[in-house]
This record gives structure tokens, C-alpha cells and sequence, in this order.
């Protein structure tokens, strides 16, 4: 490629890549790359090193893959995590509950905030 900007427009006509490795010492270009590009990971003046960081997830974008991988980001990924709510028949407050008046109104208002 003659340019960063070239090679740029080349990668974004493609579907996203899984990773991107750029070698460079120019700081500028790099962080076009970073704004520019999407990609699952981005790796700069190495390839692959990346995945041995366990602190740093992997995964894709789009067709290149979905979610994240890597320790607590693997788990998370396969994970589902469902939330559940059980509200206690004890206590019930009519204001909840039409026919609404302007009082009601008012009163569930500043609870909205």
C-alpha cells in the first residue's frame, strides 16, 4: 500500500476482520487504524500475542464473529444471566392502579423523578 489511508478504504471494502496487525512507530497512523477500522482485536508491531493475555478478551465483529473469549469474557459469552424479581403480596398500594386522579398523578410523578 502507499498509504495508511489506502490500506484503510482497502480493509473497510471487506467484510470486518477478526484481527488487524499494523507495524509501525508512527503513532498517528496507528490511531487511525484504531478510529478507521473495526475489527474483533487489534494488535500493533506483533500478531497473535494478544491471545495469551488472558486479561484482554478475543472474539469478532460481525461475520467474523460473535462475543468474546478469554476468561471471565468466555464466560460471560456462554453464559445467561437471568434476572429475576419476586415482589412480596404483603404490602400493595392502590396508587398503582387506575382509575388515576390527579393526585395519583402527581404523587407517581415525583416518584419518576
Amino acid at each position: 500500500m502507499k498509504s495508511a489511508s489506502e490500506a484503510i478504504e482497502l480493509i473497510n471494502t471487506k467484510p470486518k476482520p477478526l484481527a488487524l496487525y499494523v507495524f509501525s512507530k508512527d503513532k498517528r497512523m496507528l490511531k487511525q487504524f484504531t478510529q478507521r477500522v473495526s475489527a474483533g482485536n487489534v494488535c500493533y508491531n506483533d500478531t497473535l500475542m494478544f491471545m495469551l493475555n488472558d486479561k484482554l478478551p478475543f472474539g469478532g465483529v460481525g461475520q467474523s464473529g460473535m462475543g468474546r473469549y478469554h476468561g471471565k469474557w468466555g464466560f460471560d459469552t456462554f453464559s445467561h444471566l437471568k434476572p429475576v424479581m419476586t415482589r412480596s403480596f404483603n404490602f400493595d398500594v392502590a396508587l398503582r392502579y387506575p382509575p388515576y386522579s390527579k393526585l395519583k398523578d402527581k404523587v407517581l410523578s415525583w416518584f419518576a423523578g
